[in-house]
């Protein structure tokens, strides 16, 4: 296929059947919610390991499909019109693949919306709040002495679970049925084992939340998703 390269990455990252969808990822949280949506899905797809080092997400090959160098982003050889598609941003790579499908992206307009609206709410709030909280409190950012960036970001994270906390008051996903809302958040409440914040958090009182993501993690193609790509052996 070498001659017949639809996308510049496929140079660094061949795939082995073209024909099948491409994912260039590595089992973040960002990265999983693809390989779930994949598998609840049944697309036929090819994973490959793009790792976080800048040998490879900063590369002339992955930059031609994601100039902004993070994982994960998808070549659909098959997008709209027939047309390949490369495609970036998690969020972006959900609705695409819900649109394309027609799964776990409800017709309803109303009942749409507020799945992208929860959606959008991972990408703009909980991702980038517990991504923050995880930098300073688990990571090299712990070592920083003034309180006060950690102060920040584990506040915001309590009020951010308490968002959820309340909505799944009367349900057991995000939006009612199923979504691709669930499948943007989850990942990012199990992050917070990684980080060993649950205590600071006080995540053993977010009785719900608890349950939730016990629920999520029980399905099968979460259960799967959560492992592709396959991080490289240490």
């Amino acid at each position: 296929m070498t001659a017949q390269l639809i996308h510049p990455i496929q140079a660094r990252w061949p795939a082995s059947d073209p024909s099948k969808l491409q994912l260039y990822s590595f089992p973040t949280p960002n990265g999983v919610k693809v390989s779930i949506m994949l598998e609840e899905t049944g697309l036929p797809y090819e994973a490959h390991l793009v790792t976080l080092a800048d040998a490879d997400v900063k590369s002339p090959a992955f930059l031609s499909l994601n100039p902004n160098n993070k994982i994960p982003a998808i070549l659909d050889p098959n997008g709209p019109d027939g047309a390949p598609l490369a495609l970036f941003e998690s969020g972006a790579i959900l609705i695409y693949l819900a649109e394309k499908t027609g799964m776990l992206l409800p017709d309803d307009p109303a009942k749409r919306y507020e799945v992208i609206q929860w959606v959008m709410f991972q990408m703009g709030g909980l991702g980038p709040m517990l991504g923050q909280l995880g930098y300073f409190y688990a990571f090299a950012g712990k070592e920083i002495e003034d309180p006060r960036p950690r102060e920040r970001y584990i506040g915001e994270a309590k009020r951010l679970l308490s968002v959820l906390e309340t909505q799944l008051q009367d349900r057991d996903w995000i939006a009612g049925d199923y979504s691709i809302a669930d499948i943007a958040i989850a990942p990012w409440l199990r992050a917070l084992a990684f980080y060993k914040a649950e205590e600071v958090l006080g995540w053993d009182g977010y009785e719900r939340l608890k349950e939730y993501v016990a629920r999520f993690a029980a399905r099968d193609a979460v259960q799967k998703g959560l492992n592709i790509p396959s991080r490289p052996a240490s």
